[in-house]
């Protein structure tokens, strides 16, 4: 009886290989837009068009991914490739989370020089402490839940080694230097640096497969629980596309992540009706250069799936034996 490709496929190898698929169409894109610097370009049609036909490449490659002989090498080398890219793209949620919490200080401290209401700055002085107190909790519980008196050594060198090196940035956010070079510089991005350093902790600490220095490791079933960590992990992945997506370009970390441009905006007057009403037309001018890097906008996304492939799998090496799936989480 002949059976479909994926019919001895694990539920981690699936998202292995779909997620495997629109990796490589977005870096096929990458390497196609290297070079573009105007809509000018033969390849701008491609980016902006031929929408059809590029659903039809991601579908066709992801059904052709699995056909994949399933061996224990491609899913190993492929893990590496995942675990790299997922590394990379955590630092760019890192520069994003900076960017917000930089452009949130801005943002509250010209309304309280504005305005001289006390209200902003207790509001900014209220979320910056809520941070740290909230990353202190987390700090607690880790040491309560993940450690134990004899042993879990490795968990207590990261939770400490982490918490040392965010009281350290924490002072040297503040120090006369630093905010010389950078006068918006303070305690509000430190904290927010400190609690997303806190989050990376815990979820690195949960994907532990010991039992004794991981309480919520749970029995062995089939396939992996898509659990708390998952959840958070892809809402941390959606709020940093997302934020990356609406964040205007010009003076921000974003704009340098993506080698943007200021975006030119042309207005023009038509008759709409006889009465004389005006249509405005607004869109983005690309024909002397392009906005952002069409390359590395696809780089990014490449990544982005890395990442969610491997917050999917909990960062682990799935088995390719279903009768020796073990719950990740």
């Amino acid at each position: 009886r002949m059976h479909p490709p994926w019919h001895q496929l694990t539920p981690d190898i699936l998202k292995h290989r779909l997620l495997f698929a629109l990796t490589l169409f977005f870096i096929a894109f990458s390497m196609m837009m290297i070079g573009v610097k105007s809509s000018k370009d033969p390849r701008a049609g491609i980016q902006n068009g031929f929408w059809a036909l590029k659903y039809l490449v991601l579908i066709g490659a992801m059904v052709g991914a699995f056909f994949i002989p399933n061996g224990a090498s491609f899913g190993q080398v492929w893990m590496y490739f995942g675990m790299i890219g997922g590394f990379l793209f955590i630092l760019i949620q890192l520069i994003l989370i900076i960017d917000f919490a930089h452009s949130w200080a801005n943002s509250w401290v010209e309304k309280f020089e504005e305005s001289q209401s006390k209200g902003w700055y207790c509001a900014l002085l209220t979320f910056t402490l809520l941070h740290y107190a909230l990353a202190i909790a987390a700090v607690v519980l880790f040491y309560i839940f993940y450690t134990q008196a004899e042993g879990c050594s490795l968990q207590k060198f990261f939770i400490s080694i982490n918490l040392i090196i965010c009281v350290i940035l924490s002072v040297v956010s503040v120090l006369p230097k630093v905010q010389e070079v950078q006068p918006s510089s303070g305690l509000l991005q430190s904290s927010a640096v400190t609690l997303y350093i806190m989050y990376l902790t815990w979820s690195a600490m949960n994907n532990s497969t010991s039992k004794q220095c991981k309480p919520s490791l749970g029995l062995t079933q089939e396939g992996s629980k898509f659990d708390t960590q998952s959840i958070v992990g892809l809402a941390v992945w959606f709020v940093c596309v997302l934020y990356s997506s609406i964040r205007t370009s010009s003076n921000s970390q974003v704009g340098k992540l993506t080698m943007s441009e200021k975006i030119l905006v042309k207005e023009t007057g038509t008759n709409a009706s006889a009465g004389g009403d005006a249509e405005a037309k607004v869109w983005d001018n690309e024909d002397d250069g392009v906005a952002y890097s069409w390359s590395f906008f696809h780089f990014m996304f490449a990544l982005a799936s890395l990442y969610v492939m491997m917050t999917l799998t909990n960062w682990f090496q799935p088995s390719d034996d279903p009768k020796n799936l073990i719950e990740n989480n």
